[in-house]
Parts: C-alpha cells; sequence; structure tokens
C-alpha cells in the first residue's frame, strides 16, 4: 500500500482504513516506504523537481512491481501520476512502466477477489452521494468503484463534474470565485439533494471543498467499507 503524502500528513482515515479491508479480504498490506510522485510539482509546471521525485519514487516502488506484488494508492490524483503522467514523464526508464501496470485503486483490487471470497459490509439501504475525483474518471475510470458499490447493495448518485477546488488550484489567490462556481455546479446541489446520505469521496480536494462550503464531512471508500457502511460521527472530518 502506497501512502501518498496527502495520506501520510493530512488525513490518513483512508490509508488506515485500507489497511483494515485489505487484511479483512486476505491480503497482507506492506506499507511501502514514504516517497513522494511530484504531483504538486506536476502541476505547478516544476517537471524538473517532479522527475527527480519519481527517480526517487520508483527506486521504492519499482521493486514490488516487479515481484508482482501489487501497489495500491490511497489519493486518486497521486495514484493517476504513477498511472499516466510518470510514463510521460520517464518514457525511457524501464521501471516506469512496472510501477504502472502494477498499480491499481482499492476497487480494481478488490474486483480481483472472487465474490464469494470478499469480506465486505451490505450497502442495503445506504444512499452514496460520490464525487469521483477528475483524475481517478479520467485516468483509472470510476467503473469498478460503481460496480462494488452497488453490488454491494448501495444506491449511487454519482456527481458528474469537478468540486471546483482541484488541487492547487482552489487555494490561490484569485480563483477562489471560479473555485466556488464550479462547486456550485454540481456538488453542493448534490449534498442538497441528499442530506441523509454519505458523502463519497477519494480526494482529499473534493472532501476539503464539501467541508468548507457545505460542512459536510466526507469518507474514503476504504473508509466506508471498513465502518460497516454506516461512518463513524467524525469519520470524515480530519484532525
Amino acid at each position: 500500500m502506497w501512502a501518498d503524502s496527502f495520506s501520510q500528513t493530512l488525513d490518513d482515515r483512508g490509508a488506515r482504513s485500507m489497511v483494515e479491508v485489505l487484511e479483512r479480504n486476505g491480503f497482507a498490506p506492506v506499507v511501502a516506504p514514504d516517497v513522494c510522485c511530484g504531483l504538486t510539482w506536476i502541476t505547478t509546471g516544476q517537471l524538473g523537481g517532479a522527475k527527480k521525485r519519481l527517480r526517487k519514487l520508483l527506486g521504492a516502488l519499482a521493486p514490488f512491481a516487479a515481484n508482482g506484488i501489487p501497489i495500491v494508492g490511497v489519493e486518486p490524483s497521486c495514484t493517476a501520476v504513477l498511472r499516466d503522467d510518470l510514463l510521460d514523464l520517464l518514457p525511457d526508464d524501464p521501471r516506469s512502466a512496472l510501477v504502472c501496470h502494477g498499480t491499481l485503486t482499492l476497487a480494481e483490487l478488490l474486483s480481483t477477489v472472487p465474490p464469494a471470497e470478499l469480506d465486505l459490509p451490505s450497502l442495503e439501504g445506504v444512499t452514496v452521494v460520490a464525487q469521483p475525483h477528475c483524475h481517478h474518471y479520467s485516468v483509472m475510470g470510476w467503473g469498478a468503484d460503481q460496480a462494488l458499490l452497488e453490488r454491494l447493495g448501495a444506491r449511487v448518485r454519482r456527481i458528474d463534474g469537478c468540486c471546483g477546488l482541484a488541487g492547487n488550484f482552489g487555494m490561490e489567490a484569485g480563483h477562489y470565485d471560479v473555485s466556488v462556481g464550479v462547486a456550485g455546479l454540481s456538488l453542493l446541489p448534490a449534498l442538497d439533494d441528499e442530506p441523509g446520505a454519505v458523502y463519497l469521496a477519494d480526494g482529499f480536494s473534493c472532501r476539503t471543498q464539501a467541508e468548507q462550503l457545505a460542512s459536510r464531512g466526507g469518507v474514503h471508500l476504504a473508509t466506508l467499507l471498513a465502518s460497516g457502511g454506516a461512518p463513524r460521527p467524525g469519520a470524515g472530518r480530519p484532525v
């Protein structure tokens, strides 16, 4: 399990829950070394710094991939770097393809387990308002997540479009009005329409946006599954 910088320092609930879910379903999770994918350097155009960090990441993660051990990511934006940007930035390093093809989301990894062997909670009667992170659905696809939730019995309302925070974009001077405006297109109306629903958002940015604009705590998929389909009070609020 690769716990990225977001999951190491800002909100570790998803990472901790992922360990619990993996162990419950027959995996022996190993927490990978603390290495950065360079996402914030990529989004600010500092590609030299990003490549430096990705080379260090390859040194830590490529041995797992080379031995057939799947790498499961926690934060979608960082997972997407390994599935996409890595090949663009370091195409000549043979380790890039190894890590790219060996990296999975939690839902993708769970889909490799025969349904009869899965130990997951029933989500019958649970309504989920899901905000797929932009990098998640555009790079990895969100189909495995939706299929898993629906197979467990959840009623899923999938939000189309961006939450508006978009990593560093919404935090930068001059972008606040645009960020809030984008949130008002899909995210905020969906949360207003479903006040009793679980707000599911694997992305730290998506959870932050809902917390700050709607006072609505969000949970990672791993947290929803670890909590038996009923997140504990405050489960979506970083402390």
